[in-house]
């Protein structure tokens, strides 16, 4: 019987057997003229001891293979030292692991591992706290976001590429989670790392994939996602959050947890109703998941949220069933669109409440008797759930003078807001949280008659008075002054005079709020409009 040699793990099959710092080391130290290079993570019970190469082949090394790689750490070497290197030999099965040393993001780990550690901010500076006190000189790191059940421990890396730190995908992702270190290279080449991804020699694992463990999701009735992540207690990195009426999303992509910036927040769908947030989020928050830096919007177009529906308010405008026989027309090719229809409630915020009572969705679109909508109008447009929640104001043109802004135009409403706000302003949408979406949602043709044009006119030029930015004295001005000598447009004086009127009353009143909110009523207006200009409501 040869010497036997063992460079890292001791077979326990011989009692001569010793260890070695390498192969020449081996050369130096053995007494028979070849010798047994093993490793004791082999099975070895069916191996012949009493093997020896033919002549021709006597001054060759042999080297036996496993089922991984084209090394399985077993030589037999003739004393004279390595020379032709002769592999053809039947695989040496593997059947032992290196330890394994667990990392826990908080989920708890179901695997057995030689030693525990807890996941804090980043792999590395992870890795390196646990690998500081390691005595092995080889380990698995393995993670608790990941179902082991079926993966093959027995895996080693090919002989040229011990030192190298080998990483083993999470589903689709290459940064995975699964680690196969060379203890002492890491420690010296992480020393001064800054960040993971700069490791010297990575190697990327291409054949062998480890599933991570499903994605916890938490379902919840907010219509905006910034509460429910708020109220959530983390104990697992990433959290799938999911509005009851988003429809399911397939192929989650799997969030890389090497360092904070690479744990992003993912909406899914366009309008966020199912979002992934990691658990560092929740340390951003103020008002919007945008708070967190980090986020990815790549992924939105894996699911879909629910169409929001339409409310068609009207209260006895003469153009009124024209519009929405319109409205119904363009919204037809949107199949699951819901359109409402609220009508003849009297007072402004209880024809918003009736508008908002009527639809079933967090959100709807609002589409006022005078506006008639853009024929190619995007009603698959969803609100942002990644921000608080608000009103969403879009463009209408405005034929009399020209302007296209928010004015009359659809608007996306909040259903709980509109329900909450009792008609605190002057301007019910601008009582709350608003944001501009600059697409043109159709026309505004709110000159059909004389009252109409001078009541319009008189309640939106009462705002913009009050307003002193730049933009709102742009806008009364051209209410004010504007020139169609080019074209006639029906009561076009009774728009202009309406918004005279409205400076004029503004004037008179010193702006004084309770005054100016008299123009909510429209029996208060038509009694203004009586005195002003001898206008009653049937003209």
């Amino acid at each position: 019987m040869f010497d036997v040699f063992y460079l890292t793990t001791p077979s326990y099959r011989w009692p001569h057997e010793r260890q070695a710092d390498s192969i020449e080391h081996a050369c130096e130290l053995s007494r028979t003229r070849y010798l047994w290079v093993v490793d004791g993570l082999n099975d070895y019970s069916h191996f012949d001891w009493l093997w020896e190469p033919v002549p021709w082949e006597a001054h060759q090394t042999h080297v036996w293979p496993s089922q991984h790689q084209e090394n399985s750490g077993t030589y037999l070497v003739p004393k004279t030292g390595i020379s032709e290197i002769n592999r053809n030999h039947a695989p040496v099965p593997r059947i032992g692991s290196v330890p394994r040393i667990g990392i826990d993001h908080g989920n708890g780990l179901g695997i057995m591992c030689r030693e525990k550690s807890r996941y804090i901010s980043d792999y590395l500076g992870t890795m390196r706290r646990v690998l500081s006190k390691c005595k092995h000189e080889y380990v698995w790191i393995v993670s608790s976001v990941c179902d082991y059940s079926k993966f093959d421990f027995t895996w080693h890396p090919s002989e040229w590429q011990q030192d190298m730190l080998h990483v083993f995908a999470s589903n689709e992702q290459a940064f995975g989670d699964t680690f196969y270190v060379h203890v002492p290279s890491f420690m010296a080449k992480t020393e001064s790392l800054a960040i993971l991804e700069w490791f010297e020699t990575l190697n990327f694992v291409t054949d062998h994939a480890v599933p991570r463990l499903p994605v916890p999701v938490y379902r919840h009735s907010y219509d905006s996602q910034v509460p429910a992540v708020w109220e959530y207690n983390f104990q697992d990195p990433v959290v799938l959050f999911v509005n009851d009426n988003s429809e399911p999303v397939n192929n989650i992509p799997t969030i890389s947890l090497w360092r904070e910036k690479t744990k992003t927040i993912v909406p899914l769908t366009p309008g966020a109703s199912s979002v992934l947030v990691p658990r560092e989020a929740k340390n951003h928050l103020k008002k919007q998941l945008y708070d967190y830096p980090n986020i990815d919007k790549t992924h939105r177009a894996l699911g879909n949220d629910q169409p929001l529906d339409i409310v068609f308010i009207d209260n006895g405008e003469p153009n009124a069933e024209e519009n929405y026989m319109h409205l119904k027309w363009a919204a037809e090719r949107a199949n699951s669109v819901k359109i409402h229809r609220s009508s003849g409630v009297n007072g402004r915020a209880a024809a918003y409440h009736a508008a908002a009572r009527a639809s079933t969705t967090d959100w709807f679109f609002a589409v006022f008797a005078k506006l008639k909508v853009n024929s190619d109008f995007d009603w698959s447009w969803q609100p942002d759930r990644m921000q608080q929640a608000k009103h969403y104001i879009f463009h209408a043109k405005n034929p009399v003078n020209g302007l296209e802004y928010g004015h009359q135009a659809m608007i996306a409403y909040n259903k709980r807001l509109v329900l909450a706000n009792p008609g605190r302003g002057l301007d019910f949408t601008l009582d709350d949280e608003h944001e501009v979406v600059p697409v043109l949602s159709g026309t505004a043709e709110y000159a059909h008659s004389k009252w109409s044009a001078w009541r319009t006119a008189f309640r939106e030029c009462l705002k913009l008075k009050g307003q002193a930015d730049v933009e709102s004295k742009y806008r009364l001005n051209k209410w004010l002054n504007f020139d169609n000598t080019d074209q006639h447009i029906v009561n076009e004086d009774w728009s202009r005079w309406g918004a005279e009127d409205a400076v004029a009353y503004y004037e008179e009143v010193d702006g004084d709020f309770d005054a100016l909110k008299k123009s909510y009523e429209w029996s208060w207006l038509a009694s203004y409009a009586l005195l002003k200009r001898n206008l009653t409501p049937d003209q």
